[in-house]
């Protein structure tokens, strides 16, 4: 992955890994699974790869290109959101038995829809932006930074996605402890994943212009 690369051929390959993250854990955050009696949504199964992404975006490129693969993101999860609702929309012949379950699967709900999309644009612009403010107080603290702009970004995704999709739907405590299940799994599983984002960071670095 990182052999002949350079920094600009790596942000486009991570440019790649995150919009292909985001469109897949939109696809998915329609389910939900109970893990240890809580209710999580399924995007929290490849959700964090865009956090880990974004940290290591803006770590190695700065705030400005962090938020322009963000903007790239969000954008092209919109082109797909518009061809799957236009997909729906065209006339399946008689003989595609599996029309309805492509629309169940595809066409979210347009509440759950403007959630995901503000949900995402915030955490993630707020994540990048941590990332690199705390940066500029300590550069030797990684750990941390990584954690704290994780654990911000998650918790302020996991309030708007989930107060925004799920709000009436199922009791406020249980939207709580949804919410506070939500960004506690994306938060332990960036630090589990934590050494593989401190190599990519460093071999990021240690590329040649």
């Amino acid at each position: 992955m990182f052999e002949n690369s350079t920094k600009t051929s790596m942000y486009a390959t991570l440019t790649g890994v995150f919009t292909a993250a985001l469109i897949i854990s939109n696809i998915i955050a329609g389910k939900t699974f109970d893990f240890f009696s809580l209710i999580l949504p399924c995007g929290v199964i490849i959700f964090p790869v865009i956090y880990i992404v974004n940290d290591v975006l803006a770590e190695c490129y700065g705030y400005r290109k962090a938020r322009k693969v963000i903007l790239l993101g969000f954008f092209m999860n919109l082109v797909a959101v518009i061809c799957y609702n236009v997909t729906i929309l065209l006339p399946a012949p008689v003989f595609f038995e599996n029309s309805q379950a492509f629309n169940t699967v595809l066409g979210s709900t347009l509440r759950l829809l403007i959630a995901s999309f503000i949900a995402y644009l915030v955490g993630s612009l707020i994540n990048a932006k941590v990332m690199v403010y705390l940066k500029k107080w300590d550069e030797d603290k990684l750990f941390f930074r990584c954690i704290l702009s994780t654990l911000l970004g998650e918790g302020l995704d996991a309030i708007i996605f989930i107060f925004i999709g799920f709000y009436a739907t199922m009791p406020v405590e249980e939207l709580v402890v949804m919410i506070a299940a939500q960004a506690l799994f994306k938060t332990v599983y960036e630090i589990i994943s934590y050494p593989l984002t401190r190599m990519v960071i460093g071999k990021v670095k240690s590329l040649p212009d």
